[in-house]
């Protein structure tokens, strides 16, 4: 089996993180956000990821050649000359993506964090005997997406309404999809939406249907939904494979922390933080509601929540990291300052307060 990952473009959203790296490369819970799909994919049998990216592809191939043979899974690029939407990539890369065999193929929006159910996906797949399927997820505010209209007992999908301003429903696209060879057919290369060109041809055929994903979903592509998808994917976790998280008296609700990290005596940990490989946390720190990536150093009494530390970045004395804060690579916050919602580019020093969300240069 084959799968498509939709790695598209510049994550304009996750700067300054993404200035350093591709954004399927931006850790998330200790490991690439890519790195998620690609594991869930080789778990259930897919052979072969093809990557559908237009940046930096020299950049993603030389880091996944190693995951690569770990993983024992074939990973290749399908580079665009130009964007070509979210239907475009699938004509780019039809040569990849067809086989003798006939089998459907994935294909999975690089954003997306959930459970992947890809095995439940099959079987429902072949159950009705349609052409594509894909998956929807409930959501509290539907008016805010493209809700899909769907028959409740079969999953066959009536039709998709854009931000309705009505309820229609309160099922979304959650952007993983398994599609038979034939909807290859239907697809020109040019920029083309798959949810609002090929989907709604299909449906008019009643060959699309929609099962609707359990447990959680969350489209990570910008910090605030990152840090809710950190909590969902860590009590997801603790429920799967609570040994993996941390326990001990420092640490409060679910916390991941990388086996070559330090942590100081007096720190008071959690809920809902990960801590990468290479850290150290000096004595007395408090995390809550944040990830620290690679080789960061938060000192002594220092506070962050609700905010991202990105790599070999430094948290000073007693400083305050606040309010989704975003700091790029190599980022160095001095003693005792405070910033509130600062969004810091890379390779800066921060020696006053940032007393109000504002973007660092």
């Amino acid at each position: 089996m084959k799968a498509l990952i939709l790695v598209g473009g510049f994550g304009t959203r996750l700067r300054p993180l993404t200035l350093s790296f591709p954004k399927p490369l931006v850790d998330f819970a200790n490991k690439p956000m890519i790195l998620h799909q690609i594991e869930a994919l080789k778990a259930i049998g897919v052979t072969e990821v093809v990557l559908a990216i237009n940046y930096q592809p020299e950049v993603m191939l030389n880091f996944l050649k190693d995951f690569e043979s770990k993983l024992g899974i074939k990973i290749t690029c399908s580079q665009e000359t130009e964007p070509l939407g979210t239907a475009g990539p699938l004509a780019l890369a039809r040569d990849k993506l067809i086989d003798d065999s006939g089998e459907p193929f994935f294909v999975l929006n690089s954003d997306v964090i959930s459970e992947y159910p890809l095995k439940e996906m099959i079987e429902f797949h072949k159950s009705h005997g349609g052409e594509a399927s894909i998956m929807v997820t409930k959501v509290d505010e539907p008016s805010k997406y493209g809700v899909v209209v769907m028959e409740e007992s079969t999953g066959q999908v009536d039709k998709f309404v854009e931000k309705p301003k009505l309820f229609v429903g309160n099922k979304i696209n959650a952007g993983i999809y398994l599609l038979n060879p034939s909807v290859l057919d239907r697809i020109e290369l040019r920029p083309t939406s798959i949810e609002k060109e090929v989907f709604p041809k299909i449906a008019a055929e009643k060959k699309l249907f929609a099962m609707v994903l359990p447990g959680f979903w969350m489209d990570i592509g910008q910090p605030r939904d990152y840090i809710s998808g950190l909590r969902l994917y860590l009590d997801s976790l603790k429920k799967k494979s609570s040994s993996k998280l941390a326990s001990g008296s420092q640490f409060v609700g679910n916390v991941i922390v990388d086996e070559t990290a330090k942590i100081g005596e007096g720190c008071l940990i959690g809920p809902d933080v990960a801590i990468g490989p290479g850290c150290i946390i000096e004595q007395g720190v408090r995390l809550k509601s944040c990830t620290i990536m690679r080789r960061v150093r938060v000192k002594k009494h220092a506070c962050v929540s609700s905010s991202i530390v990105g790599w070999h970045s430094t948290v000073g004395q007693w400083a305050r990291v606040d309010n989704m804060t975003i700091l790029g690579e190599d980022v160095h916050v001095c003693d005792e300052i405070y910033s509130n919602g600062g969004v810091v580019l890379p390779h800066k020093e921060i020696k006053s307060n940032i007393l109000k969300p504002e973007i660092v240069m």
